[in-house]
Order: structure tokens, then sequence, then C-alpha cells
């Protein structure tokens, strides 16, 4: 055997230790937890034969706390580039089976490293999480790991996509990193995410709760609001991040993907004309309006569980990825709050980011009243989704479909908010409030005065008619310009299209600034 042969196998058989990470037990108990391994994800996750490693003879330089005696290649972190449905991403994985996935000083320079190259060549980039945090012996050099980390973060936050799928524990110092980035994705049950652990917990505040209590996908879902996806395993996470990555352009200079459509540009929906109920009380699923009108009824949904009140995610028209937002009249009669006003605002800013058009459903009857509201701060909540709007530059289109009244009329991308077409249905109700509480303010004194119940009944009954004829009409609007058409339900789709055609070359900007002072 030559030297040069030598070398060979002596490589082959440096990468096949390098590929078992902890080794084969650690392995097997990573599958018997019912999870994959790093690589296994990332082979799950790329086109197949396209991924290229960095860094797979790395390990770590700690002598202390016995770490002299035990090292291995890779050294908890596997990263590189690959190809998903052929377009490039650059992708960490987290790999549990070596010191728990824990983070040290070279561990973190590997994932640095990839994302540097994502900045410079402009592609996503994609983490995936499974990791006991910052690796205790190697003391504030783990730390400076993670600030290195939050820092790229940052700089690649509006420039590159980025997405994290947390497939284990993600804790501590270690959570700052997804939550920077543009979309979480998180599996039941074998994911979660906290600052501070139940023992600690328990130890300061005497509350006993399960990891799955305090940080699990369930809670971060529909209570905080820190996760976009609830994946039911880890292959459909993976499915998701395919889906989700089709809609969105590889960098901010860039454009969305278009796809071929065959959904007919002129479709109708004939039940778009029935679905705005008779009663202004009565909820319909305004997800029926969406997936009428969208290429081939494909929604996906992001933040599905938290804010229901407003819907956001993603489809396509004529093979156009926007983003949606929309009032859902279903739940919490579709009113904004604080929870949906961020959920929707942050959605908007990454449309925009990202050159994707905005699509806005609208039925709302205003902001929801209370003190939990205000103390909670609703105002400054609220505004952010008025600045998000505001601040947008990307085409916006707007469809009024029954409500929009008062405040939450300017916020949900009107014409005064640099709304690019602002349709309306004619079932639609503007003005500053609803018949009921305007008869109530503006005829206080008549109301008072009038002592028979039947009476005052009937005085009410003619006026809210009169406001209602008056006012709560898209014709009231029109009038002014602040709606460029009454448009009949069924040709919606068609309508939007047409909408989305001549906003393709649209030019708007900002004042210069080093950035906006959004609140916060």
């Amino acid at each position: 055997m030559s030297i040069q042969e030598t070398k060979v196998k002596e490589l082959l058989e440096k990468r096949k230790v390098a590929k078992l990470g902890g080794g084969e037990k650690r392995i097997e108990s990573q599958h018997n937890k019912g999870k994959f391994t790093a690589r296994e994800r990332i082979d799950m996750l790329l086109d197949e034969g396209s991924f290229e490693e960095f860094d797979m003879f790395v390990s770590h330089r700690c002598l202390d706390f016995g770490l002299d005696k035990e090292s291995y290649l890779s050294d908890g972190v596997v990263t590189g580039y690959g190809t998903i449905d052929g377009r490039l991403v650059y992708i960490y994985a987290q790999d549990f089976t070596t010191f728990g996935g824990s983070l040290s000083e070279t561990n973190a320079a590997k994932i640095c490293k990839v994302m540097d190259k994502a900045m410079k060549v402009g592609a996503p980039v994609i983490g995936i999480n499974d990791s006991g945090g910052a690796r205790i012996q190697e003391g504030v050099k783990s730390l400076s790991g993670y600030g290195e980390i939050f820092q790229r973060n940052i700089m690649a936050s509006g420039v590159i996509p980025q997405i994290s799928a947390i497939f284990g524990p993600c804790a501590g110092g270690a959570v700052y990193s997804p939550a920077l980035t543009d979309f979480i994705i998180m599996t039941k049950e074998k994911s979660y995410m906290f600052v501070t652990g139940p023992k600690v917990v328990k130890t300061v505040t005497g509350e006993s709760v399960t990891d799955e209590q305090l940080g699990g996908a369930s809670v971060h879902g529909s209570k905080s609001g820190v996760t976009h996806f609830v994946a039911e395993d880890e292959k459909e996470g993976i499915l998701l991040i395919r889906k989700l990555l089709s809609y969105l352009p590889q960098n901010n200079l860039e454009d969305p993907p278009l796809s071929n459509c065959l959904d007919p540009i002129d479709r109708m929906e004939e039940s778009l004309n029935t679905i705005i109920p008779d009663s202004p009380n009565k909820p319909y699923d305004v997800k029926k309006v969406i997936e009428a009108t969208v290429d081939y009824g494909e929604f996906l949904e992001i933040q599905r569980h938290y804010a229901p009140n407003v819907i956001t995610g993603f489809s396509r028209f004529n093979g156009m990825p926007v983003g949606i937002v929309a009032n859902q009249p279903s739940y919490l009669a579709g009113v904004l709050d604080i929870n949906a006003s961020r959920k929707a605002a942050r959605f908007v800013r990454f449309c925009d980011a990202f050159n994707i058009p905005i699509v806005t459903f609208v039925d709302v009857p205003g902001f929801l009243p209370g003190t939990s509201q205000e103390y909670g701060g609703i105002i400054i909540h609220g505004a952010k989704l008025l600045f998000a709007y505001g601040e947008a530059t990307v085409p916006k289109i707007t469809v009024i479909l029954r409500k929009d009244y008062g405040g939450a009329y300017l916020v949900m991308s009107s014409k005064h908010l640099r709304g690019d077409i602002n349709y309306s249905w004619p079932s639609a109700e503007i003005a500053v409030m609803g018949p009921k509480g305007a008869i109530e303010v503006l005829f206080q004194k008549e109301l008072k005065s009038i002592e028979d119940p039947a009476e005052r009944t009937a005085f009410i009954a003619q006026k809210e008619e009169e406001y209602v004829t008056k006012f709560a009409t898209p014709y009231s609007a029109a009038k002014y310009g602040f709606i460029d058409d009454v448009i009949q339900p069924q040709n919606t789709r068609f309508r939007i299209i047409r909408a989305l055609q001549s906003l393709a070359t649209k030019k708007d900007s900002n004042p210069p600034k080093k950035h906006s002072n959004i609140p916060l």
C-alpha cells in the first residue's frame, strides 16, 4: 500500500469516527428517546447527496475538569451547506450524543463560520437545536460563544431568512439565538425552551413544574407565542422547514420564488357571496375566505394556536408568494388585543423585510377593551401593528369583508397607512364605531328622556338603521377614495391577482435614517 493510499485510508477512518459522534451507545440512546441524530436530521432536510460538511475534524481545546481525557471529532455540532429543492442553504445541527450538544468555544466558532458564509453569499441559515446549553467546563469562553452567535443573528436579521428547529432541550442563554431568528419550530413532548429550568424555579419561587409545563411546545405554541410551529415529530418539523422556505427568497435583495400555477386566475367562488352571516354579530371562519381565494386552497398558517383572533401565514396568488393577515371573527369576534397585535406586527415586518407582498382580510370590531389590556400596554402593542403596516414598502392589498371600526380600521392596512389597493365587499361596515355604541353616544339626552322601554327600543332600532344606512357601508369611505373599489365577493381572487400584477414594479421608500424606533 502506497503512502497516499495509507493517508486516504486514515482519512476515511477519521470520517467514520467523526460521523459516530459520541459513539454507538449514545446514538442508540438518542433513538430510544424518539429522536434522530444531527446528521440524520440534516440528511432528512437537505436534497439527497447535497450536504457539504465543514470542520468535521474540529475538537475542543479545554483541558480542565477531565476534558483533557475526553475529546470527539466535530465537537458536538455538525455544520455545512446543501440544497433544499435545489436552493442553497447553510445549516448547523447540534449533536446531543457529544457532550449533550453543549456549546464550547470551538463549537460556537463552527456555527459562526456557517453564519458568516451565509451572509456573504446571501442564503438562508437553518439551526437545529438539541443541546444541554453552555459547556460548564469552559466557563466564560462558552458564554462568549453564545454572544458571538447572538451578534450574527442580529446582523443577519432582515438580510437572510433564519429558521430555528428545536428538537430537544434549549435552555438558559441558548434560547436567545432562536428567539432572534425569524421562525421557530418545536416538536411535541420532545423539545422545550426556558431561561431557567424547573429546579431553579422551585428554589426561587416554590413552584413545582415539569419541563413540558414550563417550556414545552404546547406552552410556547399557545401561551407565550415564542414558537411559530408545533410539529407532531421531527419528520413533520423538517417538512415544515422545507415548506416554509418555498415561500421565502434567498435574501433581502431577491424576490420570493414564483411557481407555475394551473389554478385559473378568474376562478369564481360563489360560496363567498353568502359566507357573511346576515347577523352582524354572528361569526364565520375567515380561513374559508383565504382558502377559497388562494392557489389550490393552500395556506401555511403561522402561530396557529397563539392569538387565534388574528390569522397570519403564507399562500400564493397565481404562483406569487404572499403574506396573509386576517381578522378571525370566529374567535373573540376578530378583535385586536395585545397578543394579536404583536403577532401580526412581527409577521408584517418579516414580509416587508423579504419583499413578500401583504394581503389583508379585514373584519375587526376594534381593540379589546378592559383593564387587563390597558395595564398590559395595548396602546404600545397596538401601535406596533400600526407602525409595521405604515413602515412597510412592499405591495399591500386590503379587502374589507365586514366590520372595520374605529382605530382598528386605520391599523389594518388602511389607505392612510400607504395601502396600495383597498377593496371592500358590499357587506363592509366602515365607521368610527358600531351602531349600538354610536347611538348611545349620539343620542344620550334623548335616550334619558324616554321612560317607556318599548318606545326606547323602537327609538334605538330606528336610529341604528339610520346610522347603518348612512355610515356603516363601504360607499361612505369609497366616496372619499379611501376604498378603491367595492367588489363582488366571488371575484376576490381575480381582483387580488390583478392588483398584485399591477404592483409588481412598485417602488416605495422611507426617509433615510439609522433605524426606526418602533414602539417595543
